[in-house]
Parts: structure tokens; sequence; C-alpha cells
């Protein structure tokens, strides 16, 4: 009798060991197979169930224990990626007593919610559907041939990926272009995504944000980074989220751009772009074989690069021999590709706050943060000819088809005064 007894038990406890096992097989290992072999909605992302209704339906794939759970997937995607009801962001739910019990959201302040009595004006919609409508006709047909343009998503290394700044709780990437409002827009990432915090409380305020912390690569998680931290199911993650949630990039003339970055990082003390790119230019068009040690020697003896100079570096082969282009010059295309990734908003520099206030509006995160108000921009387009006017013509026309592909996909006019003189 005894010995039965201590069979049965055995039995019962071999039986609940082996349903732990199968248990934490589907957390661990059935959750990622889903992705291989589901296909998932596309859109934007939809209101999630009510949450009395949410552990039912967690619970339902275990207690069943069997392949059907796989149709039920575009729930399980939205409950994985998309933040939950009661973030800032989501329409005021009548019951939060639960919610505010939520370890993530008990240092969120309750804004008061936004409530829009009239809709975005309707010249402000048909600009960004133009904008949109002029990238898809570019990438689909042969009107700019670039490279990479015809390439699929699978094929573009990771590590051209670092531009892609995710933010899961609100469901947004953003792909940032340095010289390009880029400092405020991380800043935005920084606030929304609170992966910065200040006395165990995330930063509210965009500009509190201590500069040297803006740029720091910790501070955002980029989709190159997902190999660490999802493995060999980091492209099909990436390619759900760039379906479900909210795209957008910010871009300016390119000529500008090019303007803006050599003010920027060469007619400033810059040690760090003194060494990598100001040297070599000394050396290669400026007549200097052995230059200054440092920015300040260079600074002191009235040495750096002109304009010209720095023209000449972008366009001599062996630039892109010896490493890519440094991202304050790199094309647009190459930064964010756009004939990859289907952007749901593109903002123009020229255009910022009015741009930022309709995409914080559409991403509906604009009871959360404002876009901090710029300084006029400082490097204006009608500066182009005064500044290109020591660059030979044959020079700027290199460079215009060097800078074409950004021109045409973001809808920027030919130079034609720059490149007809």
């Amino acid at each position: 009798m005894g010995t039965s007894r201590l069979f049965r038990i055995f039995l019962v406890l071999g039986s609940a060991f082996m349903i732990l096992l199968i248990i934490i097989y589907w957390d661990d290992v059935g959750a990622s197979h889903l992705y291989l072999q589901t296909p998932i909605s596309p859109g934007p992302k939809t209101p999630q169930p009510p949450p009395q209704q949410q552990p039912q339906q967690q619970q339902e794939p275990r207690t069943s224990r069997t392949p059907s759970f796989l149709s039920d997937i575009d729930a399980f995607v939205n409950q994985f990626l998309e933040p939950g009801t009661g973030e800032p962001t989501d329409p005021a739910p009548a019951d939060t007593t639960n919610q505010s019990e939520r370890a993530e959201e008990r240092y969120v302040p309750r804004r008061e919610w936004k409530i829009h009595l009239t809709p975005v004006a309707a010249e402000l919609r048909e600009r960004q559907e133009q904008r949109r409508r002029l990238l898809q006709e570019i990438c689909s047909t042969d009107a700019v041939s670039f490279p990479g343009k015809n390439r699929s998503f699978d094929d573009i290394p990771n590590k051209e990926l670092d531009h892609l700044i995710v933010d899961d709780r609100h469901g947004i990437i953003y792909c940032y272009v340095p010289k390009v409002a880029c400092s405020n827009w991380k800043r935005i990432m920084i606030v929304l995504s609170e992966s910065l915090l200040q006395d165990g409380v995330p930063y509210m305020d965009p500009l509190a944000i201590p500069r040297d912390l803006v740029h720091n690569s910790s501070m955002h998680f980029t989709f190159n980074k997902f190999w660490k931290r999802y493995g060999k199911f980091s492209r099909h993650l990436m390619k759900v989220k760039l379906k479900k949630y909210t795209k957008f990039l910010f871009v300016r003339d390119p000529f500008v751009r090019l303007i803006s970055a050599y003010r920027n990082k060469f007619e400033l003390r810059n040690e760090d772009f003194y060494q990598r790119f100001a040297q070599v230019m000394l050396r290669r068009y400026g007549n200097q074989p052995t230059p200054p040690a440092s920015v300040d020697d260079a600074f002191s003896a009235g040495l750096h690069p002109s304009f010209s100079h720095f023209i000449q570096y972008l366009l001599d082969p062996q630039t892109e021999k010896d490493m890519p282009f440094n991202e304050h010059w790199r094309q647009v295309y190459r930064l964010c590709h756009p004939c990859q990734i289907q952007y749901d908003f593109v903002g123009h520099l020229e255009s910022v706050e009015e741009d930022a206030e309709q995409l914080l509006r559409q991403l509906r995160v604009d009871n959360v943060v404002e876009f901090p108000t710029s300084h006029k921009n400082l490097t204006a387009s009608s500066w182009e000819a005064d500044w290109f006017s020591t660059v030979p013509l044959e020079a700027r026309r290199e460079l215009y088809k060097l800078y074409q592909p950004d021109f045409r996909l973001f809808g920027y006019d030919k130079p034609d005064s720059i490149l007809n003189e």
C-alpha cells in the first residue's frame, strides 16, 4: 500500500514538472517561433481590448497548449509591441485605477487631455500626402537611380540601421539626419521613451536633458542594437515594428545641409573632426604636408580647410575608399533607406515648427512633449551662391550628381543658379 501511494505521488509530481517544462518552452521558444510562421497585419496601431479581456486572452494559449493560438497572432503582437491602455498617448480610459499602479507609470504626470476641436488643416494633410507620394514615385520608377535603391530591407546591413531610433512605449520610429534638427528630435525621443532618469524620474522637458547625453548612443534603442537583444529573430521583429509603428524623418536642402556641416565641424574648434578629416583635407588640397598636430595649433596658425577643400574631399574617390561618408554629410537615402521603409511623415527643416506641431499631434504625444522653439536657422538657403562662389563650376555639377537622389526624393528644386553660371 505504501509503495502504491509513493508511486502515485511521484506520478503527480512528474506530471506537474512536465507541464512546467512545456510552459517554459512555449514562453522562451514558441513565442519567437510565431514571428517566423505567421503573417502580421499592417497598418497603424489599434486600440487594445479592455483590460478585463486581456487576462483571458493571455491565458488561452497556455491552457490549450496547441498550435491553435497561431490564429490569434495579431492580438499577441499588439500585446507584445504596443503600449498598454492608460499610456499618456492613449485616449483617457473610463477607469484608470489599476493602470495607475503600473510601475512604469508611477512617475508619469497626468496632463490635461488635449481635445482637438478642429481637424488638421487640409493643406497640411495634402502636403504630407504629396511628400509621401513623391517618395513612392521616385522609388518605384527609373526616374532616378542610386546605389541600393532596389535592394530589399533584408539586404541592408545592421550597421546601416543605426539611425533608426525606436520608442516602444508610443510605437514610434525616428530616422535621425544630422544637421536637420536631430538634437531636438533626439531630446523628444528620450523624453518619450523615458530612457534617461534624474533622481529616479524621467526627464519631461527636452531642453533640460544635458547636451552631452543627447547624442550618447546608450540613450537610444536603434535597429542595429536588435541583434544583441533578439538574436536571430531581430530582422523579423524589425519588420513587425516597421509595419505597426509610425515612422518619420526630417530633411533639408542637401546643399544647405553641407554648408551647415562644414560651418559646424570645420569653422569651429572640433578636435575629433580636425584629427579625422581636417588634417586629411589640408594635406591633400591645402598644400600642408605636415599640418599642425592639434586643432588649437591649427586655429592659432590660421589654418583650417576651406569650403572648397571640403567639396573636393567629398568628390575625391579616395574618400569613400578609406571609409564611408561621415553621418553629417552622408546622403539621407543612405541614412534612412526611404525606398525600403515607407515613412508615415516626412518633415522639412524649412517648415520645422509647423511640421513638428502636426507630427506630435498625429503621434498623439502633443500632451506629453512639445518641440523646443528653435533659434532662427543660421545657415540660410539664400547663402548658397556666396558659399559656392569659391567652388569650380564643374565641381558643383559633380556634387549635385552625388546628392541628386536626395534632391529628387524629398522634393527640393535643382539649384540651377549655382549649376549654370
